[in-house]
């Protein structure tokens, strides 16, 4: 039997992981191209859009793809949405593969939102000086918030419209407690705002040891998939096991 075709949505850190580990399969990776220099997984890679749910759709059928893999960032809701529609279409079985959730522990101070908006709104009445760890995407919904004093950390730039106190730390994990430690004290950080991706949690255990209150947008609902994974092993043993 030829091996599996596998397409693995997503530039995640667990993307790059599951592309290592199938080395049993042949993998096509891709990645949305929102970051000039990106990490790029073993295998082949592909960079930008499908062109929609039927550009996907093609485009399985056209390599051959036997399952496709959702690795996406938890709040990529519009990919996730395309590649379960696509899946669908071309009659191939999606993963979807997500890292669990982060869980509040004794000590954290957390206030769970809907969305960035709720966020936003929620701010002025918990501090003043906010870290802000929402993506360079989502930093646009806290540009109305002018109580606030903001630091953001993203990859890349972000783009207008921006809260109008706003300082801009262009850097890519992973992060130390002791290095979040740092940052919060030395800009006298009062309130941690991030969305529950989760993975490595370093900011969450400062925020923790600080006292210092967190905003967590809650993940937004999953679309429905063939079979779903919370760590490279499941994904990989659940990938194995197909005919």
């Amino acid at each position: 039997m030829p091996p599996l075709t596998v397409l693995i949505l997503g530039g995640t850190t667990e993307g790059r992981a599951l592309a290592a580990a199938l080395t049993g399969c042949t993998v096509i990776s891709s990645l949305a191209g929102r970051t000039t220099s990106p990490l790029l997984p073993r295998g082949e890679v592909r960079i930008g859009g499908f062109g929609g749910v039927e550009g996907l759709a093609w485009f399985v059928a056209e390599r051959g793809v036997d399952i496709v893999v959702d690795a996406t960032h938890p709040f990529a809701e519009r990919i996730s949405a395309n590649a379960a529609a696509a899946a669908a279409i071309a009659r191939v079985p999606l993963l979807q593969f997500r890292r669990p959730g982060w869980v509040e522990q004794a000590g954290d101070d957390w206030r769970r939102v809907p969305d960035l908006a709720r966020a936003a709104a929620l701010l002025p009445r918990l501090g003043e000086r906010v870290f802000l760890t929402t993506g360079r995407q989502g930093i646009a919904e806290f540009a109305e918030v002018d109580e606030c004093w903001f630091l953001a950390r993203s990859v890349e730039p972000p783009a207008p419209p921006m809260p109008k106190r706003l300082d801009v730390l262009l850097y890519r994990g992973p992060f130390t407690v002791g290095g979040e430690l740092r940052l919060i004290r030395d800009h006298r950080i009062d309130v941690l705002v991030s969305k529950d991706s989760g993975g490595a949690d370093a900011k969450l255990v400062a925020a923790r040891e600080l006292g210092i209150p967190v905003v967590l947008v809650d993940r937004p609902a999953p679309p429905p998939a063939t079979a779903t994974a919370g760590t490279v092993q499941e994904a990989v043993t659940w990938l194995e096991s197909r005919p």
